[in-house]
């Protein structure tokens, strides 16, 4: 085969290779970047990172709200672990406020979403960041970024004391209840931390406790009436005269 058809083949294949990892990580639309989202309640915090989560339905996930008061960092890296790969966040509603308070949208940013990764290019390193993503209907995991104090508020009426329905990792956190929204802080994060919360509604466990107590009621007469059947057969075999308790042996000795 002429050596040119060949170089020639491989480099059409690498254009289309790269092409479909292009097609394949997407990016993130202007519309995306640039969607409607409020973040005044949370940037009210004293935590150098605000996370608010908002609850799911039966039909979708929740959502999380985060802020970043950044001190001396030009770039974030966001990517989430599976088992496979390293995969790149996928946020919206993405807003920067410079020192002085001069606010721009997410598309007059430098944002560049790869294979790996969400890179963050922000114009100056001591601003506030914010940006918004999925999380489950009553779970939320996401790696540490930025080193330093870290706030995570809780759905309205949800808890995760309770060991059998709540997780909250990692440990050394403080707990307060503001306006029936738990907040949870920790001092000091370092960046090789996850955050990782199961919650729940305060009305699960009594549901729960309701079920499990039907459930009881529901076994308990299902063994009494097992035992009075029973109970039923052994009088019948009685009647016709037969001993139940009667082991002796009536072969030939």
């Amino acid at each position: 085969m002429n050596r040119r058809l060949v170089l020639a083949t491989v480099a059409v294949a690498a254009l289309l290779m790269g092409a479909g990892c292009a097609a394949f990580s997407g990016g993130i639309s202007d519309e995306q970047l640039d969607r409607e989202q409020n973040y005044s309640d949370v940037r009210d915090s004293d935590a150098d990172v605000t996370i608010a989560l908002e609850d799911g339905n039966l039909l979708h996930g929740g959502e999380y709200r985060a802020v970043y008061d950044l001190t001396g960092t030009e770039e974030l890296s966001l990517s989430r672990s599976t088992i496979y790969s390293e995969e790149p966040l996928d946020i919206r509603s993405v807003h920067y406020w410079y020192p002085n308070g001069t606010e721009v949208n997410g598309s007059d940013l430098d944002i560049e979403q790869g294979g790996s990764a969400t890179t963050i290019a922000v114009p100056d390193e001591n601003g506030t960041l914010a940006f918004s993503g999925d999380a489950g209907r009553k779970t939320f995991r996401l790696p540490v970024y930025v080193a330093g104090s870290y706030e995570v508020r809780l759905p309205e009426n949800h808890r995760a004391s309770n060991f059998l329905f709540g997780e909250i990792s990692p440990n050394g956190y403080e707990r307060e209840v503001v306006d029936d929204r738990v907040r949870l802080t920790w001092d000091e994060l370092e960046t090789d931390r996850t955050l990782s919360l199961r919650y729940y509604l305060t009305r699960d466990i009594p549901l729960f406790l309701g079920l499990m107590s039907v459930v009881g009621l529901l076994g308990t007469i299902g063994i009494g009436y097992y035992y009075r059947q029973i109970k039923r057969l052994r009088a019948q075999r009685e009647e016709f005269g037969i001993d139940l308790d009667d082991d002796s042996d009536d072969g030939p000795l």
